[in-house]
């Protein structure tokens, strides 16, 4: 068993798969409270997000709760972290008193490698800066097996701001080690060249792309870790990337659409689209409650 879980790209086949089915035993506990028990009663977790997080930070807390773990989010405007302390000794800190695992989001990338080498607690990373979002992927890969049943060979489309997105990476090292085929879209300033390396055929055409999908991966546009414009306004983006019904008309008619959040309308996806039958954003939020049960279990056996 893994001491931490700091991204996939170095998780091995067989325990990424080990969490995605124990992440089907522990769903049933989500919609039914009577399923729920305290198998973590003696296990404590602390959420240290340096930035700011619905779905993840709540989902944990969540499954936490429904496994009867000590739970604790440090909210880091009320923390010592204001006045100046550093992230190891806030998490040395938090070692001392006890706290079994950490959850962290930080904008550094290698953030929660630097906090697992000095800390004795498990660490999980939340996402760190543009590199990995471990949880999420393991989420989104759920969820695409939980509907087809089998990841390989599926066409998979990912489309949006890619070079900044840890989701990205996440999806297409645990895609790929399960065999789908993955096609990456956006437009030119959004996606860095070396992910050619990282075995995905990259297109600047959303139709080409979207072709024959098996499922639709939307990913935001982050504003805030874009140094200067990467395209002219957001209108132009959704003219050009956006995720309707004319472009989706090019995929298998069983096709999924998903996104992993917070979503732009109107821009990363069509209105309609999210609304849609086709859409599993509401079932990733779902799946995202087990995965992280899952993920907590296996740390604490």
């Amino acid at each position: 068993m893994k001491k931490d879980i700091l991204g996939i790209k170095d998780l091995p086949k067989e325990e990424l798969l080990e969490i995605l089915n124990l992440a089907s035993a522990e769903k049933p506990k989500i919609q039914n409270k009577n399923f729920r028990d305290n198998s973590l009663k003696n296990t404590s977790v602390t959420t240290l997000f340096y930035e700011n997080s619905t779905r993840t930070k709540i989902s944990f807390l969540l499954a936490s709760g429904y496994l009867g773990a000590i739970t604790d989010d440090l909210n880091i405007s009320t923390s010592s972290v204001s006045k100046g302390e550093t992230l190891i000794d806030t998490g040395t800190r938090l070692d001392v008193m006890g706290t079994n695992i950490i959850v962290l989001r930080h904008s550094m990338t290698g953030s929660s490698h630097l906090l697992a080498k000095n800390v004795k607690a498990s660490v999980i990373n939340g996402g760190d800066g543009i590199n990995e979002h471990p949880t999420q992927a393991m989420l989104d890969i759920f969820t695409i097996k939980e509907q087809k049943n089998n990841i390989k060979d599926l066409k998979i489309v990912i489309s949006g701001d890619v070079s900044n997105s840890r989701v990205a990476r996440s999806n297409i090292f645990g895609l790929s080690k399960l065999g789908a085929n993955i096609v990456v879209c956006g437009s030119s300033t959004l996606i860095s060249p070396h992910f050619q390396s990282l075995g995905v055929y990259i297109t600047t055409n959303i139709k080409e792309a979207v072709k024959d999908a098996d499922v639709v991966m939307a990913l935001r546009i982050q504003k805030e870790r874009q140094n200067t414009a990467t395209f002219p306004s957001t209108s132009e983006y959704a003219k050009f990337f956006g995720i309707n019904d004319e472009v989706l008309s090019y995929a298998k008619k069983d096709v999924l659409v998903m996104h992993p959040g917070p979503i732009n309308r109107g821009v990363e996806l069509s209105a309609k689209i999210i609304d849609s039958e086709k859409s599993l954003i509401d079932t990733q939020v779902e799946n995202g409650i087990a995965v992280r049960m899952a993920v907590l279990k296996y740390l604490s056996n």
